[in-house]
């Protein structure tokens, strides 16, 4: 909309030097970080909830607050505070319907219930709990019950399956046919089910039989006994409220415990407050999720997704006075091209608005029930997140951030007219470094396809001067790079390299034909993109020496990162983070074997020949480039063992290569990481290109 026009051109105002600004950014900048999210406008819009995230460097460690910024006519009255104690975490605020008592998520000394309830309209207060609520809530539309699911009596449940008194509760399947001869002197696991470890945990998983599903229970809202409406042998999520109050809706896959089952089974139930059987609103095959009730209470609105591979849609469904459907649901997405996010409703039940990304941007999104074109309702050259609207729609409050800039706190009309930027967190770092802009760049492929990408020049940039470049390459490969700020290319730009980054098919934001054309071919197809725009930066940026070129990502981006360096001769240095190079191996100790199944048309021993010739170990021999692998000892995702086959392989051909173990690291270290481990992996980066590309160049393998 063209009221943003002048808010965008704000918000990105920093992007070039200025006379405070001296330097690029360093990998030790990310200490001064801070981080916005979990954004809640309140029903009557007088307020903007949010969780604020800082890194405590001292302790190597984070801390979360919740914010708050009183608004007046929806703009902001005064400055934001904090709500919440700061010697303690607190994260998750969400509005009672009233707007007077706002809840969150905090865990505080020996106190097992992590809910609590603080009061945001005078007299105010302690934080207190609700007896009986025991996650967190969602209200009844008239606010006298709560709801919540949670797993009966989990919070007796430690980490890793231990119980109160850390017994190796699930450390033997129940299941298990072999027997020790003295269970005191065995510490070990026996393992029986394909789900025995995920990403982001650092000790195995205890057996699947013995967790407990989450269940659904209400309590009346000034607390009390609460009772539990379901019994069902999968975890109940996605929790909603009838306008009536007599029906809660909710989500939950009962073929979750199926290790084998590859279709899309997420359905959506009903069961009526009162008590009763659930009973299914959908049908198999098919996966529906985030349901949402109209205000006026006569539909529901999901997001549906027929199988896997297929185009997300948003569908609208009328209830009938037993909370039941009324009719077939309407598609109001299928001919738009892209992926929703969970929908909300607008005040007047007449339209629903959802997230979207879009190229390289994410936006608002906005589509009549009865039908017609969705409009995007946003706009910019920045991606919008955690998007929350007031009760009656006027007030809408969001993330925001672009190339040059983190994310930051924005309240807007309803219509995404009058923008006011609430925060302001990072400006005092920000205002000592200099980050260039982001400059696009688009190439075709031989097929016709157009490829986007984004080119930042180095700080400090002279006409004429021939300078490295480093090619970035995402994750995913479902994802995409775009108007969002990564500090890594920032930093490699600050020490004196251009830096490309692209969306290569593959990526999402730019339809669904696009997303899957690589599928049973990575590497074969993808390799196309980026080469071609490597030769698109070189033609159009002359001082980018084309003998000083290198590459570097993490996950897909890893793996791209090796399958290029091992199947052509362009690139002078490499970084590969939790990458992958044989895929064979990685199937069976990874915890995504889904992720092949479907990518790679099957599974190893039906696809052995795809599976081998996407490997990059098969191609390891052309490696000239020296190459710094990065890992992390508890990545579950593309554990360990990729990264040292790599190495191997590389020190035996005597190629410069270097492997960094980072302890306690699983596969989020880039994102989520420990902060000193990221930091450092941050200057590992920047100081081996910098070897490599600047003061070393031209020195390669055998």
């Amino acid at each position: 909309m063209r009221g943003f026009i002048l808010a965008v051109l704000l918000f990105g105002a920093t992007a070039g030097p200025a006379a405070a600004q001296t330097r690029g950014v360093l990998p030790q900048d990310y200490y001064r970080m801070t981080f916005v999210s979990d954004v809640q406008v309140s029903p009557a819009g007088d307020y903007v909830a949010f969780t604020v995230q800082t890194v405590v460097e001292a302790k190597n460690r984070r801390h979360q607050e919740i914010w708050l910024q009183r608004l007046d006519r929806g703009r902001p009255a005064g400055a934001p505070f904090r709500f919440t104690d700061p010697t303690v975490e607190s994260s998750s605020p969400r509005w009672a319907p009233d707007g007077t008592v706002l809840v969150f998520s905090s865990r505080r000394g020996d106190d097992r219930n992590a809910v609590w309830f603080a009061r945001v309209t005078a007299p105010g207060g302690e934080a207190y709990h609700v007896p009986g609520v025991a996650a967190l809530p969602v209200w009844s539309p008239d606010g006298k019950w709560i709801a919540y699911a949670r797993a009966p009596g989990d919070e007796e449940q430690g980490e890793g399956g231990r119980g109160a008194e850390g017994q190796r509760e699930g450390w033997i399947a129940a299941n298990a046919i072999s027997h020790t001869l003295d269970a005191k002197r065995f510490d070990g696991r026996v393992i029986t089910a394909i789900r025995y470890k995920r990403d982001g945990t650092l000790t195995l998983l205890p057996d699947p039989s013995i967790r407990k599903k989450s269940q659904l229970f209400v309590v009346p809202a000034a607390g009390g006994e609460p009772r539990q409406l379901t019994s069902l042998p999968f975890d109940v999520g996605g929790v909603v409220w009838s306008r009536d109050g007599r029906t809660l809706f909710f989500t939950g896959n009962p073929e979750q415990d199926n290790e084998y089952n590859e279709e899309n089974t997420q359905q959506i139930y009903a069961v009526a407050v009162a008590g009763g059987e659930p009973r299914a609103l959908t049908r198999n095959p098919g996966s529906e999720t985030a349901p949402a009730i109209s205000p006026d209470g006569k539909m529901l609105a999901y997001v549906s997704t027929a199988d896997r591979g297929s185009q997300p849609e948003v569908m609208v469904v009328a209830l009938g006075a037993d909370g039941g459907f009324a009719g077939e649901p309407a598609n109001l997405t299928g001919d738009w091209d892209l992926i929703p996010e969970s929908p909300s409703w607008t005040a007047d039940s007449r339209a629903l608005h959802w997230e979207a990304g879009v190229g390289g941007t994410a936006h608002v999104f906005e589509a009549a029930v009865k039908g017609g074109a969705v409009r995007q309702v946003t706009t910019g050259d920045r991606q919008l997140n955690a998007v929350s609207w007031s009760g009656d729609g006027r007030v809408m409050a969001y993330t925001a951030t672009d190339a040059v800039t983190p994310a930051e706190v924005f309240v807007a009309q309803g219509d995404g007219r009058a923008e006011t930027r609430v925060t302001s967190f990072n400006d005092a770092w920000l205002a000592e470094t200099v980050r260039m802009p982001a400059e696009r760049l688009s190439w075709r492929v031989a097929d016709g396809t157009e490829i986007e990408g984004w080119v930042v020049k180095p700080v400090g940039f002279q006409p004429g001067k021939k300078y490295p470049m480093v090619l970035k390459i995402h994750g995913g490969p479902y994802g995409a790079y775009g108007s969002t700020y990564f500090d890594t290319f920032h930093i490699l730009s600050g020490a004196g390299m251009f830096v490309l980054y692209t969306n290569p098919r593959g990526s999402t934001g730019y339809g669904h034909q696009y997303q899957w054309a690589t599928r049973g071919a990575w590497g074969e197809v993808d390799s196309e993109d980026y080469l071609k725009g490597v030769d698109a930066a070189l033609a159009k940026y002359p001082e980018i020496d084309p003998a000083r070129l290198g590459v570097s990502g993490g996950s897909y981006g890893g793996y791209m990162t090796n399958w290029l360096t091992a199947t052509t001769d362009r690139f002078a240095a490499a970084v590969t983070s939790r990458s992958i190079v044989n895929w064979e191996g990685w199937y069976g100790s990874s915890d995504a074997q889904g992720l092949t199944d479907y990518a790679f048309l099957g599974t190893p021993w039906e696809q052995r020949d795809t599976y081998r010739r996407l490997s990059p170990i098969s191609y390891v021999e052309h490696v000239t480039a020296p190459t710094l692998i990065i890992e992390g000892e508890n990545d579950y995702r593309t554990p360990m063992g990729e990264g040292e086959q790599w190495f191997m392989s590389l020190k035996q051909r005597r190629v410069p290569v270097e492997l960094v173990r980072y302890p306690r690291s699983s596969h989020g270290l880039s994102r989520t990481g420990e902060p000193w481990l990221l930091v450092d992996r941050l200057e590992r980066i920047r100081s081996w290109f910098v070897h490599w590309l600047i003061e070393q160049p031209g020195r390669r393998g055998d």
